[in-house]
């Protein structure tokens, strides 16, 4: 038993040890690097802790990396009263880290550069915003599926798809502005075409054009023309009435 002198001590330092196991501080250093990570708490104006753990949301099979920032409020915890066996559990809002959202429907995560990624329960919808110059990028090694009643993507300088093959599986396919194909063009069921292009042609054929397996060319109408020759108002040269074949035409 201690003597009746020792006894104003211990009870302070009881005092001490019971005070220690709860406490409230702001994250004062990060050692990113360590194993495990590792935080220094300011717990008082002249000091802090040394070097202890912080729990994370899931540190088993499944982990989660999110580490506290400095000038974070924290709960340090030290479940025998010393601060040196001690470890922080971070995410408590303040006034000078306020929450991001005070709307009870949504789950809300922002980050240091300002981007957000928010999902509303109630209106069922997921939405992230990235900062200016922000990029995101999905790797899927096998297969990815996106199903959805309307889809609008906006690229505002270029898009590009990459693939072996791509089929587009719609009964109509609408390009609104020049289409360029630099490879062989075909079509299987017909082609039809209408107004007005460059210089004021319906269509224009830099190069050969060639019908096969018995198919023909015509017109609704309209005239086919080879250089300043019209297929339909063309006149020939050398006409002798009898079996002679008449010169070619008129140039």
């Amino acid at each position: 038993m201690p003597g009746p002198t020792e006894s104003p001590q211990l009870f302070a330092d009881l005092q001490r040890q019971m005070a220690n196991v709860v406490r409230m501080g702001t994250i004062a250093d990060v050692d990113h690097s360590a194993t495990p990570p590792l935080v220094r708490v300011q717990l008082t104006e002249k000091g802090s802790t040394d070097w202890r753990p912080y729990v994370e949301l899931r540190a088993g099979k499944t982990g989660t990396w999110n580490p506290p920032t400095v000038g974070e409020c924290v709960l340090f915890l030290s479940p025998n009263g010393l601060t040196e066996g001690g470890y922080a559990l971070p995410g408590l809002p303040t006034e000078n880290h306020p929450a991001p959202s005070s709307d009870p429907n949504k789950t809300v995560t922002k980050y240091p550069d300002g981007a957000v990624v928010e999902y509303d329960h109630v209106a069922h919808k997921l939405k992230v915003t990235l900062p200016a110059a922000g990029t995101a990028d999905i790797e899927v090694p096998d297969a990815i599926t996106v199903k959805c009643k309307t889809a609008d993507v906006t690229a505002a300088n270029s898009a590009k798809v990459h693939s072996q093959e791509i089929t587009l599986d719609a009964p109509k396919t609408i390009a609104t502005g020049e289409l360029v194909v630099r490879g062989l063009l075909t079509f299987l069921g017909g082609m039809a075409g209408s107004g007005t292009g460059p210089g004021g042609k319906t269509a224009e054929i830099d190069g050969d054009m060639s019908l096969v397996n018995g198919h023909s060319l015509t017109t609704d109408g309209g005239d086919i023309v080879a250089g300043d020759i019209s297929l339909q108002h063309h006149r020939t040269k050398g006409i002798v009435r009898g079996g002679d074949i008449s010169d070619g035409p008129v140039q």
